[in-house]
């Protein structure tokens, strides 16, 4: 029964991919479904985004080992997309442009766009294949088959239905993702694991008062997650692409603000259903296998279909607008420019005319699909060789925090921030932040504290020492935000 459900679920998602790819009928229905999302829509489809392997297997398992305080991790992502849909989206929705990169771009001038993107295409390739994991852990458990074709029939449908219709297919599943998991979490599992240990009275008496206390976990972990997530929150490719799905500023804020909300109560139910498998399914060492395994102890199968769906929901969404994203940067702003300004200088063209070199020759819609194929078949492969969920999602925010939250918010806040800065800044944190991993370990604090610091130095001396901004620049950049754009950019 368990199997059924999922399969009918399966089928209904590449369904969705057929039918995104009759609606993207060009790049900006491929990459942003056309920037017409509604209130609703948008809300779901940004919650859905975010919850993926990390906050729902992951949480589940933080919940396990540390308590109701394993919620942190996901309530700290939930509170970088308040934060984010309240300060800043209504000004990204502005811009009409599809990448972080081109952002960077319109403010500081050309010469940050490649690094930032070869920055954030590795960030989108490790969410991906965080929630490859997950999932090749879910069907691990369904099908009893091994870790890798587990993960080879995970990534196959995700990448299949994100390749054919882009953000339209990716925003369809994710609003039936977003009600699936809604339903399986919150009013199928989280209910009842807790009937099911005796409530909360039973839980506390066998696991102890710690299991609800909501900082058990530490003032130092939580300070880490605020960092790396809550920061990640506001930065990343993947979040910004669904800003820009959004059909006004107003949607974008208040949408946005929901589903952090949402993510909110998510983490806080994770952690609890988690709670209760420490009395229901005592004694597990990989934190990983606690979702899968308190589902089947706990549900009957056809309720564990469906919570197992659920998890799917939440890990194949994430999965799918991290894998667009990748691509989208890795073309948009690393590939093409390159082959655009060698093609420029090898004809004498000018530089009016690099950015339309390469689209003149071929079809967007199609190359876009190969890109997504091509990081989806690297994804895959990082997933058979990574086995914790938490842990790629650690690097992924770690570079992505320290090599690019000091740019993208100074580029915001302050007008003195120059490209020579933003150059300093990407580097200098990025290279700290990957040192101090290998040095320190994945879940040190140190990464993410010397990333930013040294992208925080790098970014002020460089740009105080260097001239600023030129004036067309900021001029053209600043009514932008004022004006918006009625039509996307072609760069």
């Amino acid at each position: 029964m368990e199997t059924a459900v999922v399969a009918v679920y399966i089928a209904g998602m590449l369904a969705f991919g057929v039918w995104g790819r009759i609606r993207a009928k060009n790049q900006e229905d491929f990459l942003v479904a056309g920037r017409r999302l509604g209130p609703l829509v948008f809300m779901g489809t940004m919650a859905a985004v975010v919850l993926g392997g990390a906050s729902t297997v992951g949480g589940v398992g933080l919940g396990y080992v540390h308590g109701l305080s394993g919620m942190w991790l996901v309530v700290c992502i939930g509170l970088g997309i308040i934060i984010l849909s309240l300060a800043f989206a209504p000004t990204i929705q502005r811009l009409g442009i599809y990448t972080v990169s081109q952002m960077l771009e319109l403010r500081y001038g050309a010469g940050s766009r490649t690094v930032s993107g070869i920055i954030m295409t590795a960030y989108g390739l490790m969410i991906s294949t965080t929630s490859t994991v997950a999932y090749g852990a879910i069907f691990h458990s369904l099908l009893g088959i091994d870790r890798v074709p587990a993960v080879l029939i995970g990534g196959a449908v995700v990448m299949i239905y994100s390749m054919l219709g882009g953000m339209w297919s990716i925003t369809m599943t994710d609003f039936v993702q977003f009600l699936i998991q809604t339903v399986g979490i919150f009013l199928i599992l989280l209910p009842i694991v807790l009937q099911d240990a005796g409530g909360f009275s039973n839980i506390r008496d066998v696991v102890g008062p710690e299991a609800f206390d909501p900082v058990a976990i530490g003032p130092n972990m939580i300070i880490t997650y605020v960092l790396i997530y809550t920061i990640g929150l506001l930065i990343g490719q993947d979040i910004w692409q669904r800003v820009f799905t959004a059909r006004s500023p107003e949607t974008a804020r208040w949408g946005g603000f929901a589903a952090g909300v949402y993510c909110v109560f998510y983490g806080a139910a994770g952690a609890l259903v988690g709670v209760g498998a420490r009395v229901l399914v005592p004694g597990i060492e990989d934190s990983d296998q606690v979702f899968t395994a308190v589902t089947e102890h706990a549900l009957t199968p056809l309720f564990a279909g469906l919570v197992l769906s659920a998890a799917l929901s939440a890990v194949m969404s994430t999965s799918s607008g991290a894998l667009l994203a990748a691509s989208t940067v890795l073309r948009q702003d690393v590939v093409e420019p390159a082959l655009t300004k060698r093609t420029a200088a090898s004809t004498g063209l000018g530089g009016a005319l690099r950015g339309s070199l390469v689209r003149e020759t071929g079809d967007e819609v199609r190359d876009s699909r190969i890109y997504l194929v091509s990081l989806g078949v690297v994804s895959i492969i990082l997933a058979c060789v990574m086995t914790s969920v938490v842990d790629a999602l650690t690097i992924a925010y770690n570079i992505l925090v320290a090599g690019l939250f000091i740019p993208i918010v100074g580029g915001l806040v302050w007008k003195r921030g120059t490209i020579v800065g933003v150059l300093a800044g990407m580097i200098a944190g990025t290279g700290a932040a990957v040192i101090f991993m290998i040095v320190n370990g994945l879940m040190a604090n140190t990464p993410i504290y010397f990333g930013l610091g040294a992208s925080l130095v790098a970014y002020v001396v460089g740009s105080l020492i260097s001239r600023p901004t030129p004036e067309r620049i900021m001029t053209a950049w600043q009514e932008r935000i004022r004006r918006g754009v009625k039509a996307s950019p072609r760069s």
